[in-house]
């Protein structure tokens, strides 16, 4: 290996990467493969809105990183390739949790430009929105990504009322949203006004099967990366961590990750040795991302866990956990339900018990490394 210095680093104008974007989050890869019934779900959703009719609603469902972002964009753009009688808005509510944030995005995509935050009533804003709609004759889709954050600030309800019963004060406005949940484990409930209105079908994104999720990276690595900087064998280790992990984006950000390690090391190639290097690095990212979106209730329960040297039965567990948060079993079950979804803990069956069902509880990763 060849030992690089900071000002080599820097200076040196050769690069594995022929387009660095495509391994970004927000790339749109001009072949996207596996999600065609989707789509075609979609944009039969929208179809109506073309022709001046009423789009439908849909509740766009899938785990993290299985396409759905990608396959609304994809949609977004070709519908308004296809048309000039739709506007299509796509808001992230992790960014956007409030009714003003919500409308001046879709103010933005109207005039092009935000409205100002302060001295303007949302009334006016909201008036404007529909009046340029009715004026232009052009029907609104909007997709909510990650809806459940709305209902967390608790302006969903406004939201949805104030989109889909516009037509009641503004004739002939026809609007249509596309509600997208990655929190496959979140129960969303309308007010009644808002239930009459929003009648949705369910689109569902399925994980990835590990043939699928080859054949993504792949694209990615012959987008991204110059011909012959990775091979296949590294490739599939990359495939087969993505698959164990089940997330899409963690392989997505390895294979930038390998690159980065790669150049850094002056090699023309990606070799298993900074394979793992890259893999080491962004599990330690991931798992303290995990840990900070996890509620009290959920740090509580794998403090505990974290906390002992012994490996807790799944009862044993739960009454301590009882005891000290004051929570029900059902509240718990749930719980430990999540923490193992998200790959901070395993549960082992021991053929133990009165049924032969008890589980013991294993920590997944190193406490001592990642503050909780």
């Amino acid at each position: 290996m060849i030992s690089m210095g900071i000002e080599d680093i820097l200076m040196h104008d050769e690069s594995l990467f022929q387009n660095i974007n495509a391994f970004d989050p927000d790339y749109v890869p001009p072949n996207y493969n596996y999600r065609d019934r989707q789509m075609e779900a979609m944009a039969m959703a929208i179809r109506p809105a073309i022709s001046g009719g009423q789009p439908s609603n849909s509740v766009v469902l899938g785990s993290c990183a299985t396409g759905k972002t990608t396959a609304i964009r994809k949609v977004f753009e070709l519908v308004e390739k296809t048309t000039e009688k739709v506007v299509c808005v796509y808001i992230n509510c992790q960014l956007h949790t409030t009714r003003f944030g919500i409308f001046s995005q879709i103010y933005k995509k109207l005039f092009g430009h935000i409205p100002p935050e302060t001295g303007v009533p949302f009334s006016r804003i909201y008036d404007q929105i529909m009046h340029k709609l009715q004026s232009d004759k052009k029907a609104l889709i909007v997709a909510l990504d990650d809806v459940n954050y709305l209902f967390q600030s608790k302006a969903a309800n406004k939201v949805f009322y104030d989109l889909l019963r516009a037509y009641e004060e503004y004739p002939g406005v026809k609007t249509g949203i596309f509600a997208i949940l990655s929190d496959l484990e979140f129960r969303y409930a309308f007010d009644k006004n808002v239930n009459t209105v929003f009648i949705p079908q369910d689109i569902t994104f399925q994980p990835y099967t590990y043939s699928e999720i080859e054949d993504i990276l792949r694209d990615r690595v012959n987008a991204g990366f110059f011909p012959g900087v990775m091979g296949d064998e590294i490739l599939e280790l990359v495939a087969m961590h993505t698959y164990d992990v089940g997330d899409l984006r963690v392989g997505i950000n390895l294979l930038r990750s390998c690159g980065n390690i790669a150049e850094a090391d002056a090699s023309r190639e990606i070799t298993e040795e900074h394979f793992q290097k890259a893999v080491d690095s962004l599990v330690s990212v991931q798992i303290s991302e995990t840990l900070k979106s996890l509620n009290d209730t959920e740090k509580a329960l794998l403090k505990i866990i974290s906390d002992s040297d012994k490996i807790f039965t799944a009862g044993e567990l739960s009454e301590l956990f009882k005891e000290k948060e004051n929570v029900s079993y059902a509240t718990f079950n749930r719980t430990l339900e999540k923490l193992e979804f998200l790959r901070l803990v395993d549960t082992k069956f021991t053929g133990k018990g009165s049924r032969g069902n008890s589980r013991e509880i294993i920590l997944r990763f190193n406490p001592c490394d990642f503050k909780l």
